[in-house]
């Protein structure tokens, strides 16, 4: 099967939903004078390493978007496998002074080099200071760019110096309504390593 995107592809479902996986899932936390909210993102993931900066995109002016506009600053908390249905929880469409971490039943605990709330329990959370907001091609794309200033990790996924991924499985998203739970983490060498 071909199609072209603007032709549209004739599925009952897009495919292009389920193709890039899997999506590593961004919950991010912000704060405005509205109050606090926290959404869920699957078009997030890490884009360089010095300095550490990340990205996601949000289709619509969500709330996280405004309250980042706002103040500047946002915290990416990563899903646990064991977080599912709070994450899910947090992507109810709920009116703009209502607050999801008190919604979807998230404890929240202080950032330290930003003013906004992070998920208290998430085995780890990069607080970020927004450096560009892009406008993308469509009806309400937008990619936000920003800089790391400040990383917890839970205690107990830091084994012998790394990070541990296996300690908590992370959730990804699959497409559609599909996810899938990292259980299984092998190590492959690249050539001169």
């Amino acid at each position: 099967m071909f199609y072209r995107p603007e032709d549209g592809h004739g599925l009952p479902h897009n495919p292009f939903n389920a193709i890039v996986t899997p999506r590593p899932i961004g919950w991010i936390s912000t704060t405005g004078s509205q109050g606090d909210n926290l959404a869920p993102y699957s078009f997030f993931n890490a884009i360089a390493y010095v300095p550490p900066q990340v990205m996601f995109s949000s289709t619509g002016a969500k709330d996280s978007l405004n309250n980042l506009r706002e103040t500047g600053v946002f915290a990416v908390n990563i899903v646990a496998a064991d977080m599912l249905q709070a994450m899910s929880d947090s992507s109810a469409a709920l009116p703009r002074d209502r607050d999801e971490f008190a919604a979807a039943g998230v404890a929240k605990a202080a950032c330290t080099t930003i003013s906004c709330p992070r998920v208290a329990d998430t085995p780890a959370t990069l607080e970020c200071v927004v450096s560009q907001i892009i406008e993308l091609k469509g009806r309400d794309n937008f990619l936000i760019l920003g800089e790391v200033t400040g990383i917890h990790l839970r205690d107990d996924c830091v084994v012998d110096g790394r990070f541990d991924p296996s300690r908590y499985h992370p959730l990804a998203r699959m497409g559609y309504r599909d996810y899938t739970i990292v259980t299984e983490v092998f190590e492959h060498l690249r050539p001169g390593d």
